[in-house]
């Protein structure tokens, strides 16, 4: 039995016999391979013109080169799961120095040792002591009127205090005048109290991810209302709080690795920095040309199952096109959290939402025929439509735009396939029974 068959329900394959699956394990630089069909005509080609990082086998954070398929192997609860297909937009760390708290880094009150082992396996994390209610350290950045912020941070439980609190704010001589925090409780994986202070910064969704050996990556998105003369991130050791504002305890210890601030709503994969602003380029994985036989073009059925975290709107998640918007049957998200499937011949034939969602895993199917579409997500029919025409399709697209740019997944995809039949609805809800 293939290692991929261990990972993933074989229900794929108690079906008609899929005319495209692809499982994410086997991979080199620029290239997917698929599992069906065996002559290579369904394997995608990736391009990313930089490097990025993933969670390995081993659950340590590690880069990878540019071309490379990341294969990120994070699930949730700090442990290793099977691997499925990262699918990223173009994302920058727009903190310097981001696991170097010796540069660029203010701090105050605080004794530092390094060497620590981080998230990524090596010994490049930093041992932080306050000395007194004062310890704290922060970074001036730039941050602009009407942009939304996520700033993030891998934390690790140190000693005496309960963990740190992140902030984000207007600094003047002494303190912040106007600004946001969010406390982290690391030595029990929980949220503490947030506080606000003056006005112009709007805390939009805080969170914490659990990434095994006592580490957490702890995040908050923050929208800006107005320019800071003054911009700072930073931490100060300790959850309490005194009018919105964080105190550190007089003394204490906390792990600290991969400080990450980005615009957006959403902590994407750690890129580290050192001197200077980094950006990682876009994921793009498609295939065209030779698949085109595995594309039912006249019926057919199309399937994901995708491990859900983010929900970036709006954002592909699989879909079949000519290579243009005018051909095309695609899976999104929307604005409000649903899955949406559309399809498109010159003009619009299907559009059919599911209700709101939350994180998880979803497996989703799509099964169309002239004048028979057929939406159904975890085995429960979303709905349906009979007067809808079928688009000819050359090009599969996975996590992004059938143009081949933008509109990312910014998730993780563990399976695809496509059938050249169009699956019975009980075959539907049997293939995506969560």
């Amino acid at each position: 039995m293939p290692l991929w068959s261990l990972c993933y329900d074989l229900q794929l394959l108690r079906m008609p016999t899929p005319s495209l699956l692809i499982v994410p394990a086997r991979f080199k630089s620029g290239k997917l391979y698929s599992q069906l069909p065996t002559s290579g005509a369904g394997d995608f080609t990736v391009t990313r013109a930089t490097a990025a990082t993933r969670v390995n086998a081993s659950g340590f954070i590690e880069s990878v080169a540019s071309g490379i398929p990341r294969l990120d192997y994070f699930a949730s609860g700090g442990t290793v799961g099977c691997p499925a297909l990262l699918v990223e937009p173009s994302g920058s760390n727009l903190a310097l120095q981001s696991s170097d708290y010796s540069l660029t880094w203010l701090s105050a009150f605080l004794n530092s040792t390094s060497g620590v082992t981080s998230p990524s396996g090596t010994n490049d994390a930093t041992l932080l002591e306050s000395t007194s209610t004062g310890g704290r350290i922060r970074q001036a950045v730039t941050l602009t009127s009407g942009t939304t912020y996520t700033f993030s941070w891998f934390g690790k439980f140190g000693s005496l205090s309960s963990g740190f609190t992140m902030n984000v704010f207007d600094e003047n001589a002494t303190t912040y005048g106007s600004g946001v925090c969010q406390a982290f409780n690391l030595n029990e994986g929980t949220l503490g109290a947030s506080g606000t202070v003056g006005t112009g910064f709007t805390l939009q969704s805080v969170g914490m991810e659990n990434y095994g050996s006592g580490w957490y990556r702890c995040r908050m998105t923050v929208l800006m209302g107005y320019t800071p003369q003054t911009a700072r991130v930073g931490m100060r050791l300790g959850t309490q709080l005194s009018g919105g504002r964080p105190i550190a305890v007089v003394s204490g210890t906390v792990n600290l690795w991969g400080a990450q601030l980005e615009t957006g709503s959403i902590a994407t994969s750690y890129i580290p920095t050192t001197t200077a602003a980094v950006t990682r380029n876009a994921d793009v994985v498609a295939v065209s040309g030779a698949v085109s036989g595995s594309i039912g073009q006249t019926q057919g059925t199309i399937y994901a199952e995708v491990d859900l975290r983010n929900f970036p709107s709006p954002a592909r998640i699989i879909g079949i096109s000519d290579g243009t918007s005018n051909n095309r049957i695609i899976v999104i998200f929307n604005t409000s959290n649903r899955i949406r499937l559309l399809a498109t011949v010159t003009t619009s034939q299907v559009d059919i939402s599911s209700s709101s969602q939350v994180a998880g895993i979803f497996k989703i199917a799509v099964a169309y025929a002239l004048n028979d579409y057929a939406f159904y997500i975890n085995g429960v029919q979303v709905g349906t439509d009979t007067a809808a025409l079928v688009p000819a399709c050359s090009l599969i697209a996975l996590g992004n735009a059938e143009t081949g740019a933008g509109s990312n997944i910014n998730d993780r995809i563990r399976a695809a396939a496509l059938y050249t039949t169009r699956l019975t609805n009980a075959e539907l809800a049997a293939l995506t029974n969560p």
